[in-house]
């Protein structure tokens, strides 16, 4: 569910009100049954909730919203757009149960909806994401970004950073890491069996032989030499400018970008509403929605699901892929 004062439950109720999500998997939504009641409310959906509490009942694909209640917020003193400590600890249950389900495989994938920073400081967690902590709790060291549209795939080597940090962070080894990575997840969750994969440069027309910085010849041909090294189909550097442009032609698979907005900015022009955040490395199948908890907008109905159903359907691709040994299959 995300944060339960955010637009989270309202595009759950959206999103399972779509045939399509159905067709290809069974969801389950751990959560606050209070929240999500609120929701169908303020939808006027007519959506029945069946109570989940344990596997060992007939999990039916029926087009129920089927409920795992995680929390029990005070819904007298609920209020959208503002988050408190409760519902801080209670996104962060959710987020851990869902986890740990996976990792024990009762379920298939985890899809988040968004989280607030501020709310996850509330409860006492010092995460600055998803990511991070989905890395600590399933103990895995090397992990990435992926955002993703029907155009353009691209991978974080850095993500939540100061802008004026990022050349001291960069080295050849977090380059490598994440463009294998994405090789790795291309290949196994999306039948992609030698992807094509460019390397964006750091600095304005890629250093211009180190005119305009030195981090492209130092730390960038390095990592993708290694690459080269070990099979893997990748090029660069290349000039943002134009590699962004080529790259949602078709030309590349993904595109491993240095720095968060390098990626970010060219990912949300294309794929503002329906862009899709994959993380890369874990032992499980993690999609997320690439928005936030949109609290200006929170409770008011107007939150769009195209984001959550994309991310639904990617990770029940990602799972029959997985099944399949490498078959891509069509959610549409």
């Amino acid at each position: 569910m995300g944060d339960p004062v955010g637009i989270g439950p309202e595009v759950i109720v959206k999103a399972l009100g779509e045939e399509s999500v159905w067709k290809i998997c069974s969801p389950l939504v751990l959560g606050d049954r209070g929240v999500i009641n609120k929701s169908l409310s303020l939808l006027g959906s007519k959506l029945p909730v069946r109570p989940i509490v344990d596997f060992e009942e007939e999990y039916k694909e029926e087009k129920f919203i089927n409920f795992m209640p995680l929390s029990n917020l005070n819904m007298g003193q609920f209020s959208y757009g503002k988050p408190n400590g409760d519902t801080g600890k209670a996104m962060l249950t959710y987020i851990k149960k869902a986890i740990h389900l996976a990792l024990e495989k009762q379920i298939d994938a985890v899809v988040t909806c968004p989280i607030n920073k501020a709310a996850l400081t509330l409860a006492g967690c010092s995460y600055p994401g998803h990511t991070e902590l989905f890395a600590d709790e399933t103990k895995v060291k090397e992990y990435a970004m992926m955002l993703m549209g029907e155009k353009l795939k691209v991978v974080l080597t850095t993500i939540h950073h100061p802008l004026r940090k990022v050349p001291d962070i960069l080295t050849p080894e977090k380059i490598l890491s994440a463009t294998r990575l994405c090789h790795h997840t291309l290949k196994i969750y999306f039948g992609i069996n030698r992807p094509k994969l460019a390397v964006a440069a750091l600095n304005p027309h890629a250093g211009e032989g180190g005119l305009f910085g030195e981090e492209e010849e130092k730390v960038i041909e390095p990592a993708i030499f290694q690459a080269r090294k070990t099979g893997l189909n990748v090029s660069g550097p290349f000039s943002p400018d134009a590699l962004f442009f080529y790259a949602s032609k078709g030309k590349y698979d993904a595109v491993i970008c240095m720095y968060h907005d390098q990626g970010l900015i060219p990912l949300k022009l294309l794929h503002f509403e329906d862009a899709v955040n994959i993380t890369l490395g874990l032992p499980i199948i993690r999609t997320s929605v690439d928005h936030g908890t949109a609290y200006d907008i929170a409770g008011t109905g107007m939150a769009n699901p195209n984001s959550l159903i994309n991310a639904i359907k990617l990770a029940a691709q990602m799972v029959i892929c997985r099944k399949t040994g490498g078959l891509w299959v069509s959610a549409q």
